[in-house]
């Protein structure tokens, strides 16, 4: 069976007022419910101010964290992650227009990683990211949803320019813009040791995957590489709201997979 440990913190920053960042996790509770369900882990950073933003975020992380826990057991994972961002998209939508707030008035990034047997299932849209950390080596698993990197993509602008441009953090996607949002998504087999962290833009504009990989490499204690990794955040900017979850793969179950539904290897 999958055994995970975790520890997930949000701070408000050194400049904003109040905290647009939400973040939240479905644990299951017992063999059964991790087999057929599996962990969810979800971090969202809203978009829009005057509280607009806040009311984003929980809503998008609290219907992710609804449907898996509603979901039928032994939904292919990164499926069923993108059906899921679909719903929350439409929420968010839904509740921007009851109250009179159309296009990205208010809005939200999101990003969410769910973990069953030995595989997890990533997906998201905006610029919150995912990172492995495997033997030291931290690697980037999302790509951020913003302007200038589809510029990048087009040959329009290099990577140094994106970085020090002053669009970079404009969303190219968000949920709540409209009724329907592309969602990105992926899978990989996790391994006992690995470690995914999911994080807000906050986090990854000013703490690089070095800092990240030297950061877990001091302080194995999950929390305490939380307040690190945010502190750092803090003290080299603190412009932005900082969000941070660590997952650990303490265990995996070995199975195949068929059409996305796991079998028993002899």
């Amino acid at each position: 069976m999958l055994d995970v440990e975790f520890a997930q913190l949000s701070d408000v920053g050194r400049v904003r007022p109040h905290n647009e960042d939400y973040l939240g996790h479905f644990a299951p509770s017992g063999h059964a419910q991790a087999r057929g369900h599996g962990w969810l882990f979800a971090l969202a950073d809203g978009v829009g101010g005057q509280e607009k933003g806040e009311v984003a975020s929980h809503a998008a992380v609290e219907s992710m964290l609804e449907g898996f826990r509603n979901a039928p057991k032994n939904e292919p994972l990164t499926s069923l992650l993108h059906d899921l961002v679909q719903t929350a998209n439409a929420r968010v939508f839904e509740t921007a227009v009851a109250t009179g707030i159309s296009g990205a008035g208010m809005a939200t990034t999101l990003v969410a990683c769910a973990l069953r047997y030995d595989r997890a299932a990533v997906a998201h849209v905006g610029d919150s990211r995912c990172y492995l950390i495997r033997q030291g080596k931290t690697t980037l698993l999302t790509e951020d949803h913003t302007v200038v990197n589809e510029q990048v993509k087009l040959g329009l602008l290099s990577a140094e320019e994106a970085a020090e441009g002053d669009t970079r953090h404009v969303l190219s996607r968000s949920l709540g813009g409209s009724l329907f949002v592309g969602v990105e998504t992926s899978e990989l087999q996790v391994l006992p040791g690995d470690v995914l962290l999911l994080c807000s833009d906050g986090l990854h504009g000013s703490v690089t995957p070095a800092d990240i990989s030297q950061t877990m490499g001091r302080q194995p204690d999950l929390k305490g590489a939380a307040q690190s990794l945010v502190a750092l955040a803090n003290q080299r900017d603190g412009n932005d709201n900082i969000s941070v979850q660590l997952i650990r793969v303490r265990s995996v179950e070995r199975v195949g997979m068929y059409r996305g539904r796991p079998y028993k290897l002899r």
